[in-house]
């Protein structure tokens, strides 16, 4: 399936996003919920697996999560020893921001950063401890929870493109060489996320992936989710 398949729903909507988080933080408030884990909490644990496994805390490395919403996914990098100072969110909608700043300072780890950014049109702040003159490309690790699953469900343009045609080339940009893309969705298999992303454009070559748990329907076999890793080439590669 192409993106270019996918109907639009409100799943791809600012407006969602917004109405969605804003109840979510007022839950908090009243209530100390943090909010619903997009994908189920295995999802979280894997994805924080496979980072202790190729980006270890040991190697302090700048990550960036791409939609971050309540938190959870960093919160985890958090305790798993991952340094706050070089954890960062972004997130399109300022009701996930401030939810996520809120958990954050009941978690003790108010140092993880977390801002408001639409990912398609612009550059993330770059944290003091990374940044670097004149340059973007600064980030060893991106994470993808369900982010491009929603943008792939936006309005499509007059020529009949979903929204998401950019993505991959923003991963591309915001990457160092030799650093990493770690994406889980559930509206693309690996095989069409690999299509998507390892192309001449983006500069990224897929690396590795994480397993599910299967289920068999009609006779073919299929998980859930697809989490797929790329590495974006180096400049000798």
């Amino acid at each position: 399936m192409s993106a270019s398949d996918l109907q639009p729903s409100k799943l791809g909507t600012k407006e969602h996003w917004d109405n969605a988080y804003q109840e979510e933080l007022e839950n908090f408030e009243e209530l100390g919920d943090e909010g619903e884990i997009w994908f189920g909490s295995e999802s979280v644990d894997k994805m924080v697996d496979w980072a202790l496994e190729h980006v270890p805390p040991s190697s302090n490395p700048s990550i960036l999560e791409v939609g971050s919403g309540n938190g959870t996914l960093l919160f985890g990098l958090f305790d798993s020893g991952y340094n706050p100072s070089t954890l960062h969110g972004i997130d399109y909608s300022p009701g996930a921001v401030t939810l996520s700043k809120e958990i954050a300072k009941s978690r003790g780890a108010s140092a993880i950063t977390f801002s408001e950014c639409n990912f398609l049109s612009d550059d993330p702040q770059t944290p003091q401890s990374i940044r670097r003159e004149g340059q973007v490309d600064v980030w060893d690790l991106l994470l993808d929870k369900g982010t491009y699953d929603a943008i792939a469900l936006g309005e499509k343009d007059e020529t009949g493109h979903s929204p998401v045609v950019g993505y991959p080339t923003r991963v591309t940009r915001l990457l160092r060489p030799g650093g990493y893309f770690l994406i889980t969705s559930c509206n693309f298999t690996e095989d069409e996320l690999q299509s998507n992303f390892e192309t001449e454009d983006t500069d990224l070559v897929y690396h590795s992936r994480i397993q599910h748990p299967t289920f068999t329907f009609g006779g073919k076999s299929g998980s859930s989710c697809s989490s797929v890793a790329f590495q974006k080439r180096t400049r000798t590669q």
